[in-house]
């Protein structure tokens, strides 16, 4: 691998400065990022694939007044910087100007953010055969339980550095491990799915040997009649439902009536016990504390006690919004939660956590043993939306659904397809555990909790 991928600020900072003296414009903003990234991938009980890159890329916006535009290289000697950086004026000069474009972000301007260490040597160092250990101990379990497994060992580490020409300067590093795992059986499988900014905390053979668990214990699935029931949602299942919610916290989809909270900012939306904060500073967190222009990221209140109370916002979100009808309903502030500019997005809610008092959070266990009839769901997969003002979502279980009984864990059962406004559940949760960091397939990692809720619609059985 080439030593010099991972880049440090002051090696950022000399592109930045060669970008600069090729410009001939005076706003300039330059991004560079890049990193390393390996992946073992395994499948019926043995190693497939072995796969690794690497690469910097450096993406130059310049602004002239209401225009501005980008483009982006991964080319690092001279020419090619003088190149992108005329393209990025040359598409500056054709746009039509934006009347709410704001001026390039100052150094004043530009906010204070906790800062974040997330970079682990000993995990940035991990080679092949130390992947291939890891795969070998989740094989390992398939074997012992005479069960198929399938998934994939990953590792690497990356940098994202901004500066611009009124003084911005940026720069963060973190390194990711992550495991997943899918046991199958004759007719049933399990699986389980996580991932750290150190590979210390993340021991691949536990999750094989539940995932392995769910496989055995959810054979021989038996059928039940569609319906609503009392669910116990895994923090992965919470993940890919809250998934579809998060997007709408955004002070642009908000302007463009296109967010489930619109006419509902400030109501009691949820449940007394939901509460949940974009926190980058938390410890089970990833990302950087600053956002597209380099705004600091600041801490947000999404919902306290079910009530709605902020929303991210971009730099240009914020100014739109001060001048509406809804700067009196929401706090018009930049967040730091901006996507590069130019863009459609506006900005978006990245570091999800849930809040529950340590003592009114319950194990998963208690929550079983609470449920006469009941449900307990693993994960979910093939989410879509249906109605994206009352946050309708289809999907199936999938991977471990088992019925619960008598306060006790029974038989697998044949998946379930189901149509369920997450608004509503979110007004039906009976009990909370304590915030993970869980992964799913659909959604962002988010720090949350596993769910009890009651009356969880179920319409249809699926064929396995």
């Amino acid at each position: 691998m080439n030593a010099n991928v991972m880049m440090s600020q002051d090696e950022c900072g000399e592109i930045f400065a060669r970008v600069r003296r090729a410009a001939t414009v005076s706003d300039v903003e330059v991004t560079v990022t890049g990193g390393r990234s390996a992946l073992t991938r395994f499948a019926n009980n043995g190693a497939t694939q072995n796969v690794s890159e690497e690469g910097v890329d450096v993406s130059v916006r310049v602004q002239m007044g209401g225009r501005t535009a980008r483009a982006t290289t991964n080319r690092l000697d001279d020419e090619s910087l003088r190149r992108v950086v005329r393209q990025a004026e040359e598409l500056a000069r054709v746009q039509e100007e934006e009347p709410g474009l704001l001026p390039m972000l100052s150094a004043a301007e530009q906010g204070s953010s906790e800062e974040v260490e997330r970079h682990c040597a000993q995990t940035a160092a991990m080679t092949a055969g130390e992947r291939a250990e890891q795969v070998e101990s989740m094989v390992a379990v398939a074997r012992r339980e005479g069960l198929n497994s399938a998934g994939t060992y990953s590792c690497g580490e990356s940098f994202e550095a901004l500066f611009n020409s009124k003084g911005v300067a940026r720069w963060y590093r973190q390194t990711l491990a992550e495991a997943s795992v899918t046991m199958q059986a004759e007719d049933s499988s399990g699986w389980q799915k996580q991932n750290y900014t150190s590979a210390k905390p993340l021991d691949a053979r536990r999750l094989a040997e539940i995932a392995a668990e769910k496989a055995l214990r959810s054979g021989a699935p038996v059928e039940l009649a569609p319906g609503k029931y009392t669910v116990i949602l895994e923090p992965s299942a919470v993940v890919d439902l809250i998934g579809f919610l998060v997007a709408d916290f955004s002070g642009l989809a908000l302007l463009e009536q296109r967010s489930c909270l619109n006419e509902r900012l400030g109501t009691k939306l949820f449940g007394e016990n939901i509460t949940f904060v974009d926190d980058v500073s938390h410890p089970l967190q990833t990302g950087a504390a600053f956002d597209g222009e380099g705004v600091g990221r600041q801490g947000l209140t999404l919902v306290e006690q079910g009530v709605v109370r902020e929303v991210a916002m971009a730099r240009g979100t914020a100014a739109r919004i001060a001048g509406e009808e809804l700067g009196g309903q929401v706090k018009a502030r930049a967040t730091g939660h901006g996507f590069g500019l130019p863009n459609e997005g506006g900005e978006a809610a990245a570091n999800i956590v849930f809040k529950v008092a340590p003592g009114e959070a319950k194990t998963v266990g208690e929550m079983i043993a609470a449920t006469e009839q009941g449900l307990l769901v693993t994960r979910l997969w093939y989410i879509r939306e249906v109605d994206a003002y009352e946050k309708i979502l289809t999907g199936m279980t999938r991977d471990g659904t088992f019925v619960v009984e008598n306060g006790r864990v029974g038989k697998g059962i044949r998946n379930f397809r189901f149509n369920q406004s997450v608004l509503q559940m979110l007004r039906q949760v009976k009990d909370l555990g304590i915030p993970v960091r869980a992964c799913g397939e659909e959604a962002f990692e988010m720090v949350v909790p596993a769910m009890r809720v009651g009356d969880f619609q179920f319409t249809e059985v699926t064929r396995f």
